[in-house]
């Protein structure tokens, strides 16, 4: 009898102790996906500030003339998708890109020391790829906004993240 409780207290034992070493194993793999996780998520918000900002020089007008008048930089995108020459003979694709890096280092102080750490300004269209424009270290804390507009069936993105 007593051989009989104590092959039964030993058998509760050894389940007890299988029962923790799981419940150990599944810790440690949920801990480490729970860290991979948050380690690659990037912490960004949508910032109205950014949002007017790419509101403000879409009706900026660029150096660019076309049909014997400058064009704002909203049209200078189109222009730029279907590969327009300004009147000045240079690539309306360029304008653009020297425009918008002008008005964002202005705007957008990214120097030593600045609390501004770095910028990333993309458009897209329909076809791909349009500009890209990038300065400083891109962190994963940012302010960003996403606007989009289309004209004549052309549908293009803009998002611009200021990174902190």
């Amino acid at each position: 009898m007593v051989k009989k409780n104590l092959f039964k207290i030993k058998k509760g034992q050894e389940e007890m102790v299988g029962f923790v070493l799981i419940v150990v194993v599944v810790s440690v793999i949920l801990l480490f996906f729970l860290g991979i996780t948050l380690q690659n998520k990037k912490a960004g918000i949508e910032s109205q500030e950014v949002k007017n900002f790419i509101s403000s020089f879409l009706p900026y007008t660029t150096e660019c003339e076309i049909k014997a008048r400058n064009v704002s930089i909203k049209n200078l995108v189109f222009e730029c998708v279907d590969r327009k020459i300004c009147a000045n003979r240079k690539d309306s694709c360029e304008v653009l890109k020297d425009t918008l890096k002008e008005i964002v280092e202005v705007s957008w102080n990214v120097e030593e020391g600045s609390s501004n750490k770095g910028y990333s300004l993309k458009i897209f269209s329909s076809e791909g790829e349009i500009l890209s424009l990038e300065e400083g270290n891109l962190t994963g804390l940012y302010k960003g906004s996403l606007q989009n507009f289309a004209k004549s069936g052309d549908t293009v993105d803009i998002t611009f993240r200021v990174y902190s």
